[in-house]
């Protein structure tokens, strides 16, 4: 198995809606297509790859350093022991002549192609990148279902709590039993408004509803949501501080009983580790969200499990960000918790196959070889592009 061609485009996932950090309206991302020399079906395989929302197209990090490295690492030294690609060889191609620490964004175009790579290799052997991962490392074990849960509750221009709440009826309307909505861009008693108007839609029950700051509060105010939201008994509260300022984690998690999730901007093994070491976070309770597609791919992923492993995680308790088809797979052929989705926001990117409902709150995965986007038709699309 051979690249024969890497191309990559620029595609935009603009959206009117707004967290509590930033907005959505200039948002891009990168999509790559891997063609490689295995035939099927009379056409050459290709795998495709992009990246998560949240994070921006990564062009210049691909067409600089990282699609030459792939393509120029010889052929050779990219299989494996079957004739196939290796994404952890490519991973180290790619890699070859960058710096420890500093992730930055260069975890995200690695990601992209890492995801174009595990698409490649599922095809060429004709199997859902899920039973690939199930057999290669879960002793053949998938699940049957996952666990998914709506994200939403943005913040948009002149919407009301009226139209917020509509916003998580439609998403239980189609199967969801869980909702997640944003926090943080208003005053605390403002939010515990709209809080309470999806708890009531909700029957208060607060194990449906999470809520997610995207890393907006200081300490003072993450304490103060976080007595505030104390006894509801929601799913989960996100990401409360900058995901890299860990002993405001611990000190919440020190006083606060809920459960607490975070992760999603972390973009290595070795950052995970730090949260994991002295972000206070409990094993027994707590929801990490590293998203494969930004954090080096699912080469990075494999590691940062195993780290999680020696430290008492059970994979469980990952519930990866980004709501896309490739932590899915993951999620899926892994044994995860879970895994995000996004019924209505960032198109054409967000999103699972289209013919797949959610029933209770989980979703079944098809049988289409590789990662299954030819199952997505407005995604597809997009990919037909550079094909």
């Amino acid at each position: 198995m051979r690249i024969t061609a890497i191309r990559d485009i620029v595609a935009p996932i603009a959206s009117d809606i707004a967290n509590a950090y930033i907005d959505f309206s200039a948002m891009t991302a990168s999509v790559v297509a891997i063609e490689t020399d295995v035939m099927v079906d009379g056409r050459p395989v290709v795998g495709f790859g992009f990246n998560s929302n949240g994070r921006y197209a990564q062009a210049g990090l691909l067409r600089e350093r990282f699609i030459p490295r792939l393509s120029g690492a010889a052929p050779d030294s990219l299989i494996d022991g079957s004739g196939l690609i290796d994404p952890a060889k490519a991973w180290a191609a790619m890699m070859r002549n960058e710096k420890p620490g500093g992730h930055g964004e260069r975890s995200v175009a690695v990601g992209v192609l890492d995801m174009a790579l595990w698409d490649a290799v599922a095809k060429a052997v004709r199997v859902p990148l899920w039973r690939l991962l199930a057999d290669r490392y879960n002793d053949g074990d998938a699940d049957a279902t996952a666990w998914v849960y709506a994200a939403g509750g943005y913040y948009y221009p002149g919407k009301g709590d009226d139209a917020h709440v509509d916003e998580m009826k439609s998403y239980l309307d189609r199967g969801y039993d869980t909702v997640k909505m944003k926090i943080g861009a208003v005053s605390l008693a403002d939010d515990m408004k709209r809080i309470e108007a999806v708890l009531k839609l909700l029957g208060g029950n607060g194990e449906r509803l999470a809520v997610d700051a995207n890393g907006r509060f200081d300490l003072d105010t993450g304490l103060a949501y976080g007595r505030a939201l104390q006894g509801l008994g929601l799913r989960w509260y996100e990401e409360p501080f900058d995901p890299l300022d860990y002993l405001p984690h611990a000190m919440l998690a020190s006083e606060y009983d809920g459960v607490l999730a975070t992760g999603e901007n972390l973009f290595s093994m070795q950052d995970a580790r730090n949260l994991i070491r002295y972000g206070g976070l409990r094993a027994d309770r707590d929801i990490l969200q590293f998203d494969p597609a930004l954090s080096y791919g699912l080469v990075e992923y494999l590691r940062t499990l195993e780290m999680l492993r020696r430290h008492g995680w059970s994979s469980r308790r990952c519930v990866p960000h980004g709501g896309h088809q490739f932590a899915l797979n993951i999620a899926v052929g892994l044994g995860l918790g879970g895994n995000e989705s996004y019924p209505d926001v960032f198109a054409p990117f967000g999103g699972f196959a289209d013919a797949t409902p959610v029933e209770n709150g989980r979703i079944r995965m098809p049988d289409a070889p590789g990662i299954g986007f030819e199952t997505k038709s407005a995604l597809w699309k997009v990919m037909q592009a550079i094909r």
